[in-house]
This record gives C-alpha cells, sequence and structure tokens, in this order.
C-alpha cells in the first residue's frame, strides 16, 4: 500500500521526521516497507501491511496511529475518535439487505445540488502521488477519505435511479442467474448466484458488485446533480470469491477481503460528506443506517505474569501501560492488580486474546529488549524425515553423476487433471508426466553446451504428477545419448549415502546475449597445454569467456592441440567480424611462438 508523507503530515501538528525514519520505525515495530519513492517533493512508502492488521492499517489514519504509537507523536486529530452524526434521517430513500450475514450495515446519503467538475489540486496531488488517477470531485471524495479512513465508498447518480412515491430503494440482494452488469471500468461481466449486488430495488437492474465495483447504469458524470452515497460493511470471504471469480481485484474489494469493521461505514459517510459539500457543494438531504446488529465492544485479558513468561523480566506494569497507552486502548487498574483487561478500538479486530496484547506490547517497546535465552536441550532422538532425506539423495547422486535439476511447469497441454483458474487457455491441464516437460528443457540447453563445457546435457526433475486423481511423487531424468525416463521417487526408505558432490566452488550469471564459438587446432614442439591455453587467453582479451581442451594428440616428436573459444559480452551482440579479427591475434601468436596451425 502506498502512503505519502505528506499526507500522514495532516494528521500531527509536530513535523514528522524524514522517509527513512520512517522507515525504519514501521519496519521495526509495525510492518516492513518495500521501498521509498519520491513523487515530486513528496515521499511515498510502500507499505506491506501484513494481512492480520488489515481491518485497521490499510490507511493513512491507520499507518498514523501506527507511528503515533511508535514516535510518542500525538496525533492533532483523530476521524475515528469525533462524534458520530448522521442526522437527519431521510424517507427519500430506503434500504432492504436481503442478507444480513453478507451485509452487516449499509449506509446511505443523499446529497442534491452538487456541481461534478475537476478536484481541487491539493486533492489530485494527494491521489496521485499513490498511483491514483483523479476522475471528479464527486469520484475523487469517495476514493480519498478510501485511503485516508479504510472505509470503501460509491456514489451513485440518483437521477438514473427510479422513483415511487418520492422515495429510491436500494436493495442489497443476490444476482440472478445470467444477470449481466456493465461496469465502470466499460466492461461486462456475467453474474452467478453466489455474487452479492447493489440494485435499484424499482427497476429491479443491477447498479454495482457488492464491495467490487461500481455499475455504468448509476455511474457519476458531469450533468450529475444529485448522488447517493453507499458506505457499507460487506463479509470478506463473499467478496474475495467474487472479485476471484470476476478476475476484478480493485482497492475495495481488497479492503473488505480483511474483514473491517461496521462500525467504519458510519465514519466513511460522515467524512465522504462533508468533504463532498466542501469540493462539490450541494445540500444533504439525509441519511438511512441499516444496521440489524451492532458490534458490541469486546475485552481482551492479560496478566503481567503472562506478559514476563513471553517477552522476559525486562517488561513490567510500567512497560505495558505505556503500550496499551500510547496504542490507544482504555483498561481498568492493570498496573495495581497485575491483570489487564483491555477494551481495543472498535477497528482493532485484530486482538483477541491475550497473545495479541503480548504483541503490542513487544513491538511498541521493541523486540531488542526481548532477553536473549538458549534453546534447552531437546529430550529426544533427532527425527530424520524420510521424504525429504529420500529426495536430497537421489538429487546429490544426479548432481555427482553431473546432471542438472531443472523445475518444469506442472500445467500441460493435455491430462486428466482439469485447472478450474487455468494461468492461462495454452496449458489447461495439471501434468500426468515429467517427460515432456524434461524434453522441452533439454532442447532448450543442448546449445548452451558449449558456453558451460559440458561434453553431454544431462537434466533431471523431482516433481509432482497427477496420474488416476492422485498427486503422485516421481523422479525422472533426460539425457541427450538416451531417451527421458521417470519412476517413483521412493519416499519410505533411507537412502544409501551417495557419490560426493561436485567441487564446484563459484556461479556467475549469464548474458543475455548470444556467444560465437571459434576452434583452434596447431601442433607445436614441447609446449604444455597449461603454456598454450595462457597464450591463447592473453590475446583473445576479455571478450573470450571459455578456453577448453577438445583433442589431442602426439605425432612423432609433435603434439598437437585443439582449443575451442567462446566468445560472448555483456554489452552487445558480437558481430563475426570483431571475432575473426581478434581470432587473427591468437594466429598471430602462435605463428611467432613456432606454432603450426592446422
Amino acid at each position: 500500500m502506498h502512503i505519502s508523507r505528506r499526507w500522514l503530515q495532516t494528521f500531527f501538528d509536530q513535523p514528522l521526521p524524514d522517509a527513512v525514519v520512517l522507515s525504519d520505525a514501521l519496519t521495526f515495530h509495525a510492518f516492513e516497507i518495500d521501498g521509498v519513492e519520491k513523487v515530486g517533493d513528496d515521499d511515498v512508502l510502500d507499505v506491506k501491511v501484513t494481512p492480520n492488521r488489515g481491518h485497521d492499517a490499510l490507511s493513512h489514519r491507520g499507518i498514523a496511529k501506527e507511528l503515533s504509537a511508535i514516535l510518542k507523536l500525538p496525533l492533532k486529530n483523530d476521524p475515528l475518535s469525533k462524534t458520530l452524526v448522521l442526522e437527519p434521517i431521510t424517507k427519500a430513500i430506503s434500504v432492504s439487505i436481503q442478507n444480513t450475514n453478507l451485509c452487516k450495515r449499509y449506509v446511505a446519503g443523499y446529497i442534491q445540488g452538487v456541481e461534478v467538475k475537476e478536484s481541487p489540486e491539493w486533492l489530485k496531488m494527494a491521489l496521485e502521488a499513490i498511483g491514483q488517477r483523479s476522475i471528479n470531485n464527486v469520484v475523487d471524495a469517495t476514493n480519498y477519505v478510501m485511503f485516508n479512513l479504510g472505509q470503501p465508498l460509491h456514489a451513485f447518480d440518483a437521477a438514473k435511479l427510479e422513483q415511487k412515491n418520492g422515495t429510491y430503494t436500494i436493495s442489497v440482494r443476490a444476482a440472478q442467474a445470467g444477470e449481466k452488469l456493465m461496469a465502470l471500468d466499460e466492461k461486462e461481466y456475467a453474474l452467478t448466484d453466489s455474487m452479492l449486488v447493489i440494485a435499484d430495488a424499482h427497476s429491479g437492474a443491477p447498479i454495482g458488485v457488492a464491495g467490487v465495483k461500481g455499475g455504468m447504469p448509476a455511474g457519476i458524470t458531469s450533468d450529475t446533480k444529485d448522488i447517493i452515497l453507499e458506505s457499507a460493511n460487506f463479509d470478506g470471504v463473499s467478496v474475495r470469491k467474487t472479485a476471484q471469480a470476476l478476475k476484478l481485484r480493485t482497492d475495495a474489494s481488497a479492503r473488505f477481503e480483511q474483514v473491517l469493521s461496521p462500525e467504519l461505514a458510519g465514519y466513511g459517510m460522515q467524512a465522504v460528506v462533508e468533504l463532498i459539500q466542501q469540493i462539490a457543494g450541494g445540500e444533504v438531504v439525509g441519511f438511512v443506517d441499516e444496521y440489524p446488529e451492532k458490534q458490541q465492544p469486546w475485552q481482551v485479558r492479560v496478566t503481567t505474569a503472562q506478559v514476563v513468561q513471553v517477552l522476559g523480566d525486562t517488561f513490567g506494569e510500567g512497560e505495558i501501560a505505556d503500550s496499551f497507552n500510547r496504542l490507544g486502548f482504555s483498561y481498568p487498574g492493570g498496573a495495581s492488580t497485575g491483570e489487564w483487561i483491555v477494551t481495543p478500538p472498535f477497528e482493532r479486530l485484530d486482538l483477541q486474546i491475550a497473545e495479541d496484547l503480548i504483541e503490542e506490547v513487544g513491538r511498541i517497546q521493541g523486540y531488542d529488549r526481548v532477553p536473549p535465552l538458549e534453546l534447552p536441550p531437546f529430550s529426544k532422538e533427532v527425527e530424520i524425515n524420510k521424504n525429504f532425506a529420500a529426495a536430497e539423495a537421489a538429487r546429490e547422486a544426479l548432481v555427482a553423476e553431473g546432471y542438472s535439476e531443472v523445475f518444469t511447469s506442472v500445467f500441460a497441454d493435455q491430462g486428466e487433471r482439469v485447472v478450474l483458474n487455468k494461468v492461462d487457455g495454452v496449458k489447461p491441464y495439471l501434468r500426468s508426466s515429467l517427460v515432456p516437460g524434461l524434453q522441452e528443457a533439454l532442447k532448450k540447453n543442448i546449445p548452451n553446451k558449449d558456453l558451460l563445457g559440458l561434453k553431454e546435457v544431462k537434466l533431471f526433475e523431482i516433481g509432482a504428477v497427477w496420474k488416476g486423481g492422485e498427486e503422485v511423487v516421481l523422479l525422472g531424468t533426460v539425457t541427450e545419448k538416451g531417451p527421458a525416463t521417470e519412476k517413483p521417487l521412493v519416499l519410505d526408505v533411507m537412502p544409501e549415502a551417495p557419490l560426493p558432490l561436485s567441487q564446484t566452488q563459484q556461479y556467475k550469471s549469464f548474458s543475455k546475449f548470444p556467444y560465437i564459438v571459434r576452434d583452434v587446432a596447431f601442433w607445436t614442439s614441447g609446449a604444455s597445454e597449461q603454456e598454450v591455453s595462457g597464450l591463447i587467453k592473453n590475446e583473445a582479451g576479455d571478450l573470450c569467456v571459455k578456453i577448453s581442451l577438445f583433442d589431442t594428440f602426439a605425432k612423432a616428436d609433435k603434439v598437437s592441440y585443439a582449443f575451442r573459444l567462446i566468445f560472448q559480452s555483456f554489452e552487445k551482440t558480437l558481430t563475426d567480424e570483431e571475432v575473426s579479427g581478434v581470432m587473427e591475434k591468437v594466429y598471430a601468436a602462435l605463428a611467432a611462438k613456432g606454432f603450426e596451425i592446422r
């Protein structure tokens, strides 16, 4: 997730440290940072939010809250601590939810008289900094609030919906088999009855895929005057399955998949209405809040003794209280009783058991404070995984015989088992044999054997195939001089110790440019192979990446040597003229030594 430093600064009065300090703080106390990119005069952090924190941290507010706790910087404002007011209630909109397990809350807001136009510069800059394209002020407002608070939102053009008795009715229902929707990406999607849609209840037409994408039928345009805003809470599993089936993963679906608190929907609606009125005008007609079963506060208990047992005796009541205070957790007693009964903030759905609270103390205080302890001696005899040992033994034995291991695709043109979510349309089956992949790999590697200094390419693979509906592990081999073979890898017996491994100690990367081969043969009188090889290498220069002796024989008092030279550049494709010029230098140097070129 991209996080703008300038955007984060809006949560603090005190100036934030530079991006390097922010990156280190998050890395050592919360989340990994994949990188920092300079966007104009802004720094954008690529934050890898862990799955257990998708509830609250996929937003600038979530990251600001983390930095506040880690760096001890007070937030000047927390949008989730405001008094929530969704008034007035209006009868101009009604909402029906077919299955409240799949939609726990749906807040609709109705605004009349907005002016849809280009967004103000500050809003466009904020969105563009994190890689989002500005569309118009209303759509941009919904996106801004989502990236600010983590609550996905959507806006519908009210004029494109039907009214009955002065009321618009939004229906959250299962899609009908065969139903289709033209989405805002201008692609038509075929829906199934396992998918949840937002529909105009009066016309029956779907206007959006719940939690995934809005539809063109009620899309916002420059002519839009009246809008209906959606801030809802959809089931994470349902959204993930729908997005996967439609191959349509969005920023909204990515957040719903992590499971959000239904409480967040109210704050999202309040924030987006305030922003739209600020940049697009309009008059708020009112709100409808369908929230059948409200999220109740919950408590998590942990004792000081439990914290000390896990983290060590450098953590006591003072560190526990400090951590909970910095994170905004409420707790009665604790320091005086040794038992901490914590009420987490509503968005921290990840805090459920004592170990969750212990983790919070450890990461906020710093895991470097955890004292190191030696592991106790292992009381049992060391167990050997026979499956792993058998595979390793086969691998080492084949490598010692000059084989190279390859890993080929598990997908095939034909087979017994079709893949439901195939990678492409070319290979829709799971392989039932290793042989085709090995033969293909052999063909690709034979042209490189001169460069590798090999007399024969020999390959093997240990991998799974699917035969008769079952997964089978096979050992496959192939060589230039023999057919490809495969046999079951024996996984239930301990093999004999193999031949020693290869003594190769250094590996170098290959050039992506093609190589050129040249052979030179000549008669010598008394010169050694090493002497001649050194002479050739000296004259051939850096473009000669490999020299190998491939033939030698004696006749009378003379010895014939035949060397193969491989020329290759890491910068360009060499020409025959360039290599021929180098070879002329080699011939001249050999002739000067009295060697007779054959």
